[in-house]
């Protein structure tokens, strides 16, 4: 017990939800520390960082020619080794207390199935940026104990975990990951579909900020009582000629919802294949526990609704689910010796027992 108080005092243990759209940081002790957008703001010529995390993402759309704005994570995986090595360090460095000597062990997501090539590259980046272990957990697993369902219980609980470039599907029972489907469906693939209708129906080419804007504002699954009908969109409208001019004009959210059907088709989808594969055992039993959703695109307004009406289960958003993978590492890493007691050499979303 002293040791471990002395090796907590000189080190922090960090849970980091290492996303598409956005990093979640959790240091052992305080919290979450850190939220920002996974996005790095580079000088074009000299490939200088210039920005990192809020400070970039203000800058998409809107930089001069000689500043490149990079999403370095794409797909819940690296895309680009160098500019993540970057954001890693620069993440990793804010949320560390300052009176800590020894550098931290760190405990990441990965989607579910990733590949032994991606998993090198999360652990490569973060031992670039200074940790001392990395570990890496399945995420599905994670945004299940975050949000508090009994994965450790001989019974059947499933989650869908939607963020900005995953959707992640998993039957969970005994601490074990039973059956899961990890697709290239979520939030920024909603927002590309927004894009592409904005274009292929207007011919008004809008940016990245703006389409996440118009979803969050008249976007949603279902038609939804109480949900703004239409807005105002401000982008550049494509010529015959090829010539452009600034342009406003309205939309609907009914429109929206038509632009939305393919990522959520898709999602659901990989809900439906998810059960198909179930065991008759756990299938009754999630009839009766449900479906439980997590993840920033788990709040697009009716989607909890369309998934029930398609798959019959009783489906309910989690309540706190931008938060819940990173919330789920905080309670991993209250019992480190589970996580860096032992060698790994991939991840250990199949081996966690609280």
């Amino acid at each position: 017990m002293f040791l471990k108080k002395v090796s907590n005092f000189f080190s922090d243990d960090i849970g980091i939800d290492l996303g598409t759209m956005n990093t979640l940081v959790y240091v052992v002790g305080r919290g979450i520390v850190l939220e920002e957008p996974s996005v790095v703001a580079l000088n074009r010529d000299t490939g200088k960082v210039i920005a990192v995390g809020t400070r970039a993402k203000e800058m998409l759309g809107r930089n001069p020619g000689n500043i490149l704005t990079v999403r370095p994570i794409k797909d819940g995986v690296i895309a680009n080794a160098e500019v993540a090595d970057e954001m890693m360090r620069y993440f990793i460095n804010k949320s560390r207390a300052r009176y800590k000597l020894m550098q931290p062990r760190v405990l990441i997501t990965v989607p579910y199935g990733v590949n032994e090539v991606e998993t090198r590259a999360v652990q490569d980046s973060a031992k670039k940026a200074g940790v001392r272990e990395v570990r890496l957990v399945e995420e599905p697993l994670a945004s299940a104990i975050g949000v508090e369902l009994p994965v450790e219980e001989p019974t059947g609980n499933m989650i869908v975990d939607i963020g900005g470039g995953t959707s992640e599907v998993a039957i969970i029972s005994l601490a074990h990951i039973v059956e899961a489907e990890s697709i290239k469906y979520g939030g920024d693939m909603m927002d590309e579909a927004i894009k592409d209708h904005m274009m292929n129906q207007h011919g008004l080419y809008i940016g990245e900020r703006t389409s996440e804007n118009i979803k969050k504002t008249i976007g949603s699954a279902y038609p939804v009582a109480n949900l703004r009908q239409e807005m105002e969109v401000r982008g550049r409208e494509v010529g015959q000629l090829g010539n452009s001019l600034p342009r406003t004009m309205t939309i609907t959210a009914d429109e929206i919802r038509t632009a939305l059907d393919r990522p959520i088709e898709q999602i659901i989808g990989a809900v439906r294949r998810t059960l198909d594969k179930c065991k008759a055992e756990l299938a009754g039993d999630l009839i009766e526990n449900g479906i439980r959703l997590s993840g920033g695109g788990s709040l697009l307004p009716g989607l909890d609704k369309r998934i029930q009406e398609q798959t019959g289960l009783m489906t309910l958003v989690a309540a706190s689910p931008l938060h819940a993978v990173v919330n789920g590492l905080g309670v991993m890493l209250k019992e480190p010796s589970l996580i860096f007691g032992q060698p790994q050499s991939g991840s250990i979303g199949q081996a966690y027992k609280r």
